[in-house]
């Protein structure tokens, strides 16, 4: 159940997506593409402050984890699907300068994406807040939604070209 990402990149890196249901990062799934998300609801002032923090703080530890959990807010949880945004991940690999694409390893092929298109996209980890056993880790879903109906299944490494 994990996912490595490697290749022309600064740092190989590992990401468990079983514990991302604990991460503030994660989307609802339904939100991800109605432009109605966390981040599309705050301000600019909010917005801008936040690309400069990002900016000067950018080799901070991350994931922001959930503070203590209530048992109301864990029964949400656990009744929703999530999605988490990749971009995150490819900055802490940092990717070459020579990088021209990537390609998404699966259980019935590859897939290769631009480097645009990837940096964009989603990981769905969770389904009614349960990880993806039959056909994940992950499924990658474009940022723009163009491929909501058909995500890109078994996604078991990313490889940086």
């Amino acid at each position: 159940m994990i996912v490595p990402i490697k290749g022309n990149v600064s740092y190989s890196i590992t990401l468990d997506p079983t514990v991302w249901i604990f991460d503030d990062r994660k989307v609802l799934l339904e939100e991800a593409f109605s432009g109605h998300t966390k981040v599309a609801e705050k301000d600019e002032d909010e917005a801008a402050s936040e690309r400069f923090n990002r900016e000067v703080y950018q080799h901070q530890i991350k994931p922001p984890v959930n503070k203590s959990i209530s048992r109301m807010e864990g029964k949400e949880i656990l009744a929703n699907s999530y999605v988490m945004p990749i971009e995150d991940f490819l900055q802490h690999a940092e990717i070459n300068p020579g990088a021209v694409d990537a390609t998404l390893v699966t259980k019935d092929g590859e897939h290769r994406l631009s480097l645009d298109e990837l940096q964009n996209s989603y990981f769905l980890f969770a389904v009614d807040g349960k990880p993806l056993k039959e056909d994940g880790p992950v499924h990658v879903y474009y940022g723009d939604g163009s491929n909501q109906k058909d995500p890109i299944k078994n996604v078991f490494e990313i490889i940086i070209n």
